[in-house]
């Protein structure tokens, strides 16, 4: 065997022309490796990763201990004229071997004001208390360790809460009783109610995460994909009216409709087992398809403090088409992330198509595609050409979803974008929220009013509307959701009538003959087409003399100044009780968006003092119900079961960050457009050496 011939090295002899391209290439790919690896958007998902992200349950604990101890949910919804009344019961039941503590995180409605908690035990009615947050956890905290029954419910979000029930013996069946009242507001005179069933895993940014590296409550187990909840969802409704109820559907889950085409009309699931992994949504009409306009009042007495609340409610004018509609510049800003994957993108790129498909020839737009990072179709906006819009819809049609969701540095780049002074812009946000950082989204939103108004699209079956209704409410705005390919039509041509002509402008109300105070909102904005004038307040009476005077609202419509009046006279109801907790849940979320505003706890006390004033649950106060019965005497080695969430119908697996095929980052697609074009600019060059 000869020996091996030692080749020296010259490290100043040149490439050849295929070295110096396989030099170039290579370089490049060692390039585009250390963008992947080192990119922010790498980063983020891994540090999000931590701790502090949801989880798949894994069943692998003491096979004495029941790891899924709620057993069902039930709702009854009671509607009555503009104002439903929900009782939302959750039982639990141990049928394990060990005492257990069960946590449960679940959604709520974002108009939900809940004012009220009942614990069953056995044939025990334990009635809770509101209580100021910190309290309401060392007092349940106290009961826990003395081996007490008792339930905690708290507020993490406007409409994420989680409630805890310590000392669940075996055999025991505890029954929590929620009971709330929400505001329904008409659009285009169509009524909706909708109850979510499941929160949707978030993602938590490392830059808003708390001291110990994680959001308290956004690590919450889900199960595995395509796996069904074992837990039990009912859901009854009835809807009394002064006129007709008719056009009764529910575009989530299969219903059984009764008294349809009257006054008094119920729904209940047809399903034996109901879904409990998407909201339910159902909407409806009254005979006549107008808003029924009027004014409700309310006297308090002792039991109530002696004050007096009203509600407002008056249809706007028809939208006038424009003559001539102003162009605008439409920034689309839309959300690519892992919980994005698979069908809620595949509904966004159908929204996506009717909203840039329907711009006119004097728009200008952009795309701004974000996940871990963003990267934007172009520079600076394009004019509304057939081509542009066939580039910017190909590249959506190219992408798949995958990565974190960083929206605020999303945004952030938004409102950097330049703009000319004469020229209006829109923001659309398309996304389904499933993210922590609303209060400093709702603050970036609200610094660049004067540069930008902003339209969400929630996308999905579950969706985090705290997030897309706080957007639009920031950006005075409008909100919008998606839950199938098939609504993306009509809800593109609803954002285009409200852009192109807002109905009133100018607004101004005032009340003659009324003492009127606390009126909620301070301000009334510009009122965007189908959608209802609120008012409301608390008003000053005389014992025994009815109210009497007149509600006048005034504005500018499109084809004119409008007026209308309301009279006062013969509108008092005292079965309307539930206005005096609607009102301080408005009250209360006006105080939180201007907290979220300035940063901090910095209304901390004014929400406190009107969650335990009007006994309402709150970012700081919460329910606590205790048993005074010593029930469990070693209450320290009950464990703490966490309820198992079903993932939301139609998201993947991607949005816990399963690793699955998907659109890289942004930074991905610069790195590997680095890399094919060094490798192109390389080639080229061989070619002329070659013909040269």
């Amino acid at each position: 065997m000869s020996p091996l011939r030692r080749v020296p090295f010259h490290p100043l002899r040149p490439l050849t022309s295929v070295g110096r391209v396989m030099l170039c290439i290579a370089l490049s790919l060692f390039a585009a490796i250390l963008t992947l690896a080192w990119s922010p958007a790498r980063a983020d998902d891994s540090e999000a990763r931590k701790g502090e992200s949801p989880y798949f349950f894994i069943d692998n604990a003491d096979p004495g201990t029941d790891r899924l101890p709620l057993k069902s949910t039930a709702v009854d919804v009671r509607i009555s004229g503009v104002i439903a009344d929900v009782t939302v019961t959750q039982h639990y039941r141990n049928e394990g071997q060990r005492p257990i503590e069960a946590r449960y995180v679940f959604p709520g409605s974002t108009q939900a004001a809940i004012y009220a908690m009942n614990v069953r035990l056995g044939n025990r009615l334990l009635t809770a208390r509101i209580r100021e947050k910190q309290q309401a956890r060392i007092e349940y905290d106290n009961a826990k360790r003395e081996g007490k029954t008792s339930a905690l419910l708290e507020q993490h979000r406007p409409n994420v809460f989680e409630m805890n029930v310590a000392n669940i013996l075996p055999g025991d069946d505890v029954a929590v009783e929620l009971r709330y009242t929400e505001l329904l507001v008409p659009t285009d005179a169509q009524y909706g109610f909708v109850f979510p069933t499941v929160v949707g895993p978030r993602y938590g940014s490392p830059s808003v995460a708390d001291a110990a590296g994680r959001p308290t409550w956004a690590a919450t187990p889900y199960l595995r994909g395509g796996v069904e909840s074992n837990t039990a969802f009912d859901l009854k409704l009835r809807v009394d009216a002064p006129i007709a109820v008719k056009d009764i559907v529910s575009s989530s889950h299969e219903i059984r409709v009764q008294g349809a085409d009257t006054a008094h009309a119920s729904v209940s699931l047809a399903a034996a087992k109901a879904a409990n992994n998407r909201d339910f949504i159902l909407s409806y009409r009254l005979a006549g398809d107008r808003i029924a306009s009027g004014l409700m009042l309310y006297r308090g007495d002792d039991l109530t403090g002696g004050e007096n609340f009203f509600l407002a409610m008056v249809e706007p004018p028809k939208a006038v088409p424009l003559q001539q509609v102003t162009p605008r510049d439409y920034i689309f800003v839309v959300d690519i992330s892992g919980s994005m994957h698979g069908y809620p993108l595949d509904t966004a790129k159908v929204l996506m198509q009717n909203l840039i498909g329907g711009l006119r020839p004097s728009d200008t737009f952009n795309v701004m595609l974000f996940s871990g990072s963003s990267r934007m179709l172009s520079p600076t906006s394009v004019p509304a050409t057939r081509a542009n819009i066939e580039r910017a819809l190909q590249a959506l049609t190219q992408t798949s979803g995958g990565g974190g969701t960083e929206i605020v540095p999303a945004l952030r780049r938004v409102a950097e974008l330049p703009k000319p002074a004469d020229l209006s812009r829109s923001v659309i946000v398309v996304t389904d929220g499933y993210v922590t950082v609303e209060s400093e989204l709702f603050q970036l939103v609200r610094r660049h009013l004067n540069e930008f108004n902003v339209f969400a699209f929630g996308i999905g079956s579950s969706v985090n509307r705290a997030l897309i209704e706080g957007l639009a409410r920031a950006g005075q705005g409008e909100a919008f959701v998606v839950t199938k390919p098939a609504e993306a039509a009509a809800q593109a041509e609803r954002l285009r009538r409200m852009i192109d002509s807002p109905v009133l402008t100018q607004l101004k109300a005032r009340f003659d003959g009324l003492d009127v105070y606390d009126v909620e909102p301070a301000a009334l904005p510009d009122v965007l087409g189908g959608r209802p004038v609120l008012l409301q307040g608390k008003w000053r009476s005389q014992p025994g003399v009815p109210a009497a005077g007149r509600l006048v609202l005034d504005g500018r419509a499109a084809d004119g100044p409008w007026r209308e009046e309301l009279m006062v006279a013969g509108h008092e109801d005292q079965t309307s009780s539930a206005l005096r907790h609607l009102w301080a849940r408005q009250r209360i979320a006006a105080l939180s968006d201007q907290e979220s505003l300035v940063g901090g706890n910095a209304e901390k006390e004014a929400i406190t003092a009107l969650g335990l004033k009007y006994s309402l649950l709150t970012q700081y106060t919460s329910f606590i119900a205790v048993d005074e019965v010593v029930r469990n005497p070693n209450p320290s080695l009950a464990p703490t079961v966490d309820q198992p969430l079903p993932l939301p119908q139609g998201v993947a697996e991607t949005a816990l960050g399963a690793e699955v095929p998907s659109t890289p980052e942004p930074a991905a697609w610069l790195a590997l457009l680095v890399v094919f074009g060094v490798a192109g600019v390389a080639l080229q060059r061989r070619r002329a050496a070659a013909v040269a």
